[in-house]
């Protein structure tokens, strides 16, 4: 037995190990090696067409709000809502009224009145030499406004249907201001006595039976609705931008943001809530794409 034999069993008795006596083998197992994919799985794609519908719908609903004269919720119909719920007494109306010509009509009365579901109740008021009337404590909602001017020997009276703005966000009154152009006296002269007779001291010409859709409202109202609108369509680009950017990304706390975002786009009568909700909750069940290594 040589030196070097006594050396070797003195380090494998030292560490426990013997030298193997047969051959080594290797054996091969059946896993495979994958790396994670930047795009979205097939779920993950199907989700993102479903936020671009609901970016679509979320533009046709702001679309349909910046055009005040058409559309499925109009101006009117908006402020009409929110005032079915305002608090009584909570409106203020004024503005101006003019002749045909843009004078000023000094001490014609503005007279208001409104339906309480039992009985009517009215207010009046007078204009100044401006032309200028304000009326306080009002009903938020759909009125009858009757200005009546005194000319010569008749009363010419002007009758329109407003609707009086409810107070907007944490403002404790609405606020409604309409100036009236009030007809000359010939287009008066030319309507029949309201009594059938002919010979009448009242005269008097009614818009309101033209204006039960579209009632007189303030100005500022409707650009309110507007903003709104231009709001929507936005919020609807934006999240069909977030969209598009997780489809190329594979990104989805991209896609789940762009859910969120198309949430508040509200369109068309809230479907596009329902579906961003879904697409919300469908994108805790995407999983990321694998590719295997060859």
């Amino acid at each position: 037995m040589g030196e070097n034999d006594s050396t070797d069993d003195y380090i494998d008795e030292l560490t426990g190990l013997a030298e193997p006596s047969s051959e080594l083998m290797f054996t091969t197992s059946q896993a495979k090696l994958t790396i994670e994919v930047d795009e979205l799985s097939r779920i993950g794609n199907s989700i993102a067409v479903l936020l671009l519908i609901t970016c679509l719908l979320g533009l046709v609903n702001g679309l349909d709000f910046t055009q005040s004269e058409s559309g499925l919720v109009r101006p009117d119909e908006f402020v009409f809502r929110f005032a079915q719920n305002a608090p009584d007494e909570s409106a203020i109306f004024n503005g101006h009224v003019y002749d045909h010509q843009g004078n000023p009509i000094e001490n014609a009365t503005v007279y208001i009145s409104w339906y309480e579901g039992d009985y009517w109740n009215t207010s009046s008021s007078q204009t100044d030499k401006a032309g200028f009337f304000e009326m306080n404590r009002l009903d938020p909602g759909i009125t009858r406004v009757d200005i009546i001017v005194d000319r010569d020997d008749f009363k010419d009276k002007y009758s329109n249907r407003v609707l009086l703005s409810p107070p907007a966000l944490f403002e404790p009154y609405g606020f409604t201001s309409i100036d009236f152009e009030v007809p000359s006296e010939d287009e008066f002269a030319q309507q029949d006595c309201a009594d059938g007779t002919s010979n009448c001291t009242i005269r008097e010409i009614d818009n309101s039976p033209r204006q039960m859709e579209h009632p007189l409202m303030d100005s500022g109202a409707s650009m309110i609705y507007s903003t709104i609108g231009i709001g929507f369509i936005g919020l609807s680009l934006l999240a069909a931008g977030f969209t598009i950017w997780a489809m190329k990304t594979g990104s989805v706390y991209i896609l789940r943001t762009a859910s969120v975002l198309s949430f508040f786009t509200m369109g068309h009568y809230y479907s596009a809530c329902l579906f961003s909700l879904v697409a919300f909750v469908l994108t805790f069940a995407i999983t990321k794409p694998r590719r295997q290594l060859n």
